[in-house]
């Protein structure tokens, strides 16, 4: 008999959402899962699955049930012929890269941190950058679902290909994702080289910059023309690391909270904060060498609020330039740094922002300096006008102000979705708040 605890708060990483699930579930097995799925439908009430917290919005929130899935978390093969590992739902991805190094493979591409679990970075449509590689769901080729009537569906491009094409990118809406097949590459080391430039030269040669690095991505700190170009390129060169404690921490952690916390109170000082900081830390040429994990992975040290919006590649210049001018025009509104940009190849995953258009991300972050929050609306909103204008798609993950009328125009195939989910959760029995505002 599976037990539920009781009197649990859950929190995601940022601290910015949370909820108190009624019961929490940590099961061992399937059978445990459909225990789980028969008691809520037996109490009416609802189910959320979760894996490592980390998304900034209340996706995964639930007053219900909850089942985290952090002890199903195994490699079940490991198909070196085809280069392809099957995993169960709930493994990290941090756990994952470490085994799958150990038989010489590795994914060919990684978001900023790998505390996640499998299920939930294709869940929300995960991304990292680079023009010939798509979102993470791009490297799944299959998985199986536990659906609301307790039935296990095999899914892949050959076999319920449709309800592929939506559980790819779940939401967590469509039931339990129980294991996930993702295709792999040969491992690699990755050569990352950051240097100085300008928002007019990057946005001037975006199609050089496209073209001269597998994955490139760069930051601009607003308030300013300075930006932080990044390349990252496998090579065979051996590891080398530039990381200093002094500079990545007691500088670019410890100096930069207690300022951005001082200018909670003068709000003007963020101009000079970016622009000091850029100076310190980002004026010259640094190149790191490593296996592909540990350069696709980076700390992200400070708790924070973010956006971030894809839209189709060749609107990158007029919208980040449009972003640029509100803020020059309006004094009052603030933005820390960095705006991260980065870039995906199109695919046909229904709910995928880069759903049939190659993209542009552009990420926004408000950091919380001791936990304090920033005033962001003002800047938030400015951000979400501009992306809507130019035919934005917000990340799944990330808090946004969309509901199911914005998401119809967005997404060809929204429709096709909300018919599979129908199909597959009539009651719905795995939806929460966040989803009530996408379907209904």
């Amino acid at each position: 008999m599976v037990h539920g605890q009781g009197g649990f708060k859950f929190q995601n990483w940022a601290k910015t959402y949370g909820s108190s699930p009624e019961l929490y579930f940590q099961p061992t097995s399937v059978e445990e899962i459909r225990e789980i799925l028969d008691m809520a439908r037996q109490r009416d009430k609802r189910v959320k699955v979760v894996g490592g917290g980390h998304s900034p919005s209340d996706i995964a929130c639930t007053d219900d049930f909850m089942i985290q899935m952090g002890k199903m978390n195994r490699v079940l093969k490991v198909d070196k012929e085809k280069q392809q590992v099957t995993v169960e739902g709930g493994i990290f991805l941090s756990d994952l890269n470490v085994e799958l190094s150990k038989h010489g493979l590795a994914l060919a591409n990684l978001g900023a941190v790998s505390e996640v679990a499998a299920a939930g970075v294709i869940g929300t449509g995960t991304h990292n950058t680079g023009i010939n590689h798509g979102i993470l769901p791009t490297q799944v080729v299959a998985l199986t679902l536990l659906t609301a009537s307790g039935e296990i569906l095999e899914c892949s491009e050959s076999i319920n290909a449709d309800i592929f094409q939506a559980a790819r990118l779940h939401l967590g809406c469509l039931g339990v994702v129980l294991t996930v097949t993702f295709q792999c590459v040969p491992q690699f080391h990755l050569h990352e080289v950051a240097f100085p430039s300008t928002l007019t030269e990057v946005l001037d040669h975006l199609e050089d910059h496209l073209k001269r690095s597998q994955y490139f991505r760069f930051l601009w700190f607003p308030h300013s023309e300075n930006v932080s170009v990044i390349y990252q390129d496998p090579t065979n060169k051996p590891p080398s690391s530039s990381a200093s404690w002094l500079w990545d921490y007691a500088v670019g952690y410890y100096l930069l909270e207690f300022l951005l916390w001082i200018s909670t109170f003068v709000p003007s000082l963020v101009r000079w904060i970016n622009r000091f900081f850029f100076w310190l830390l980002f004026n010259s040429r640094v190149e790191n060498i490593a296996i592909s994990y540990k350069i696709f992975n980076y700390e992200c040290r400070f708790k924070q609020h973010v956006q971030d919006w894809a839209i189709p590649i060749e609107k990158t210049k007029e919208a980040l330039l449009e972003l640029k001018a509100a803020l020059e025009n309006n004094p009052k509104m603030v933005a820390h740094y960095p705006v991260e940009v980065r870039f995906a190849r199109g695919d046909e995953i229904w709910l995928s922002p880069c759903f049939q258009r190659d993209s542009c991300y552009m990420n926004i972050i408000m950091y919380r300096p001791y936990g304090k929050n920033v005033p962001r609306l003002n800047y938030w909103l400015t951000y979400e006008g501009i992306m809507k204008k130019y035919g934005g798609r917000p990340h799944w993950a990330k808090a946004h102000s969309c509901t199911r009328k914005d998401f119809e125009k967005m997404y060809p195939a929204f429709p096709k979705f909300c018919s599979v989910r129908e199909k597959l959760d009539p009651t719905g029995m795995f939806l929460n708040s966040y989803l009530e505002k996408v379907f209904y």
